[in-house]
């Protein structure tokens, strides 16, 4: 295994990245989490959950099965060892290893916190895709956010950055939507499940630096 750069500068710019990607989204997640913990309700979680059931229609019902579909384990695994096997193909040994370390780190990371946390599902409605899991944080919200964050991460020296930004960030927020209007997430769940994606690829893309760029 290829090891980080270790001696990169430290200037105001990586520092900034490095408050807004992880430190910020630890913050959001470490809030929720606690009153999760605490079994403190979250004032908007409910009145979001119901304003989103309220326009509920055959046309959302198809779309958002799809999202939810985009965002499972189903489509995101064979994606994330397709790219992890191009990039091998192609040679970029610390890109692949990144790539591993931050989709396959946060895919086991969900399943533990679920756990620790130990918070039920809600319960306001029969939905046609039960979930038999604890809720917090949402793994689909977490996975497909981990996906998109380590993409981006590969292609922040590319033109590709742009495009994977507003194409995923559309993608990823449906496929949170997905799991509030099937009432299987609160919207807490959701919200944490980005927060620890992003504090967790962009802290392991802080690791790499500028290796990511690199072919090999």
């Amino acid at each position: 295994m290829l090891e980080p750069t270790p001696s990169l500068p430290w200037r105001p710019t990586r520092l900034l990245l490095l408050f807004a990607g992880v430190l910020l989204p630890l913050l959001l997640f470490g809030s929720l989490a606690e009153d999760v913990l605490e079994r403190v309700a979250f004032s908007f979680d409910l009145p979001i959950l119901h304003a989103v059931h309220r326009h509920s229609s055959p046309l959302l019902d198809a779309l958002m099965h799809g999202a939810s579909v985009v965002g499972s384990i189903v489509v995101l695994f064979p994606f994330a060892l397709l790219v992890f096997a191009v990039l091998a193909w192609r040679a970029r040994r610390r890109a692949a290893t990144f790539w591993l370390l931050a989709v396959g780190g946060a895919a086991l990371l969900n399943p533990a916190c679920k756990h620790v946390f130990a918070r039920s599902r809600p319960d306001l409605w029969v939905s046609p895709y039960p979930e038999l899991s604890f809720s917090f944080p949402s793994g689909h919200a977490m996975n497909s956010m981990a996906v998109l964050a380590a993409l981006i991460a590969l292609a922040w020296h590319t033109r590709a950055k742009w495009p994977l930004l507003t194409g995923g960030a559309l993608v990823v927020a449906l496929v949170g939507l997905s799991r509030i209007y099937w009432g299987v997430h609160y919207p807490s769940d959701v919200l944490a499940g980005w927060a620890a994606a992003v504090a967790w690829v962009a802290g392991v893309a802080a690791l790499y630096g500028r290796t990511l760029a690199r072919t090999s």
